[in-house]
C-alpha cells in the first residue's frame, strides 16, 4: 500500500495520537486548549526521554496503550478508515483489524517521536466550528527551524468530553488517506486480504 510522504505521514500519526492521549480533565476542556495542551506534553516527553529518542517501540506502546488508547474509541478511528465493507464484517475481523491498525499507527508514532527536536513547539493558532453537527477543527502549527509545518485536528464533542477523529498535515486527512489504501486492499482480497496485508506490514517493521 502506497502511503503519505514519509515525514507527513509521521507527522500526521504523531498529530493524531498525541491528541488522542487527553486525560478526562483536558476532555472538557475548549478544544483549543485541549490540542495545546496534550500536544505541548507528549512532545516535551519525547524531547526529554532518550529511550523514545532511540526508538525504544516496547517503552512506546507501552506509553500509548497506558496513556492514549484508554481515552479514545479507536472502533470509530478504524471503522472510519475501513469504510463501508466496516458493516459487513464479522466481529473477530472487527477486532482484528483494529489491533493491526493500532500496531501500525504506533510503529509510525515511534518514528514520529524520535524526528522531534528541542526547539519545536505547537502553537493553536484557529478554531472553525464544522457546519451542522458537534464538531469543530482546531488549526495549529508546529514551530522551530524552517517553514511551520501545519496540522488541523478534527475534534467530536462527546458525552466523555472532546476526541479527535481525523488530522489534516498539507491537505491531506489521515484516516482519509488510510481509507483510500484500505480501499484498494479490500477490493483485492476483501476484509481478510486487508487484514493479512496489515499483518505482513508489521511483521516486517518489527524486523
Amino acid at each position: 500500500m502506497k502511503g503519505l510522504p514519509v515525514l507527513k505521514k509521521l507527522l500526521s500519526t504523531l498529530a493524531l495520537l498525541t491528541a488522542f492521549g487527553a486525560a478526562s480533565a483536558a476532555g472538557e476542556a475548549a478544544p483549543d486548549a485541549f490540542v495545546r495542551s496534550i500536544s505541548n506534553e507528549v512532545i516535551d516527553v519525547a524531547k526529554t526521554d532518550k529511550a523514545i529518542q532511540a526508538g525504544d517501540i516496547a517503552k512506546i506502546i507501552a506509553l500509548v496503550d497506558s496513556k492514549v488508547m484508554p481515552n479514545v474509541n479507536f472502533e470509530v478511528v478504524t471503522r472510519s478508515a475501513v469504510g463501508p465493507q466496516w458493516r459487513g464484517a464479522s466481529a473477530e475481523q472487527r477486532s482484528k483489524l483494529q489491533s493491526e491498525f493500532k500496531l501500525l499507527l504506533v510503529r509510525v508514532y515511534a518514528g514520529a517521536l524520535t524526528q522531534i527536536t528541542k526547539e519545536q513547539t505547537v502553537e493553536v493558532t484557529r478554531t472553525q466550528p464544522v457546519p451542522g453537527g458537534s464538531q469543530v477543527v482546531v488549526q495549529s502549527e508546529v514551530r522551530g527551524k524552517g517553514e511551520p509545518i501545519k496540522l488541523d485536528y478534527r475534534l467530536d464533542k462527546t458525552d466523555a468530553g472532546w476526541k479527535i477523529i481525523d488530522v489534516n498535515v498539507g491537505g491531506i486527512w489521515l484516516v482519509t488517506s488510510y481509507r483510500s489504501q484500505f480501499a484498494q486492499e479490500i477490493g483485492k482480497g476483501g476484509i481478510d486480504g486487508l487484514i493479512n496485508t496489515l499483518v505482513e506490514r508489521n511483521k516486517a517493521a518489527a524486523k
